[in-house]
């Protein structure tokens, strides 16, 4: 079973009905690997974060397997790495979701809580999804950073904020002023493809993080 959501009262159901076609996939793979997740992945890390990490939606064999986001998958390996490096985690990442990692001042959520096949979601179910993202924003008061992990984790956080996406072009460590005083800064996603085709390297990875600590807001 996956470790608990900070931000329970935000979550959807195990069964959420409002994707036709990722509840199909939902249900063919609970078929095929009971033993799996395969359910919503809910948030993970600290209720008190001031950092918000908004990834894609979970993978097949990573968090749609564990049940806790980016965990059992390369790009899992690279982000809690990263974290652990920056003293955002007590670095216990292990790719399970039994390994007894902690989050510290940040939150990680997905844009789209179910798997989507070949990991592409499509425009409505992103938009079916971004409620969930509006609620946990909303029940995480002193959040002040928001990393996006890819185009279409930023397009949805504009998107919860009204923002217009032509006024804020995404582009690995741009910063975007939010109308809640909330800063949204883009990385590229920490796939495996993007890593192994260099488009994002570790230290363009740190670089983000490193950003967001430098506009951590003062205590």
């Amino acid at each position: 079973m996956p470790v608990a959501s900070p931000l329970p009262d935000t979550e959807p159901p195990h069964d959420c009905p409002r994707c036709p076609r990722l509840v199909a996939l939902r249900n063919e793979l609970r078929l095929e690997h009971p033993d799996w997740w395969n359910a919503p992945v809910h948030a993970f890390g600290d209720a008190g974060a001031w950092l918000g990490i908004v990834g894609l939606a979970p993978g097949k064999h990573g968090a749609n397997r564990t049940g806790r986001p980016f965990t059992g998958d390369y790009a899992g390996d690279l982000l809690y790495e990263t974290l652990g490096k920056f003293g955002l985690s007590n670095d216990r990442y292990d790719g399970r979701p039994d390994d007894g990692l902690m989050l510290d001042g940040a939150v990680i959520v997905n844009a789209v809580r179910c798997l989507p096949p070949q990991n592409k979601p499509t425009p409505k179910e992103i938009n079916a999804c971004r409620p969930f993202l509006a609620d946990q924003r909303a029940a995480l008061p002193q959040l002040h950073v928001l990393v996006a992990l890819g185009r279409i984790a930023h397009d949805s956080v504009l998107r919860m904020f009204g923002e217009r996406l032509a006024d804020h072009p995404f582009g690995h460590g741009a910063e975007h002023a939010m109308p809640d005083g909330a800063v949204l800064i883009d990385s590229y996603h920490c796939s495996r493809y993007n890593t192994n085709t260099r488009r994002l390297t570790p230290e363009m990875f740190e670089a983000v993080f490193a950003r967001a600590l430098a506009l951590k807001p003062a205590r």
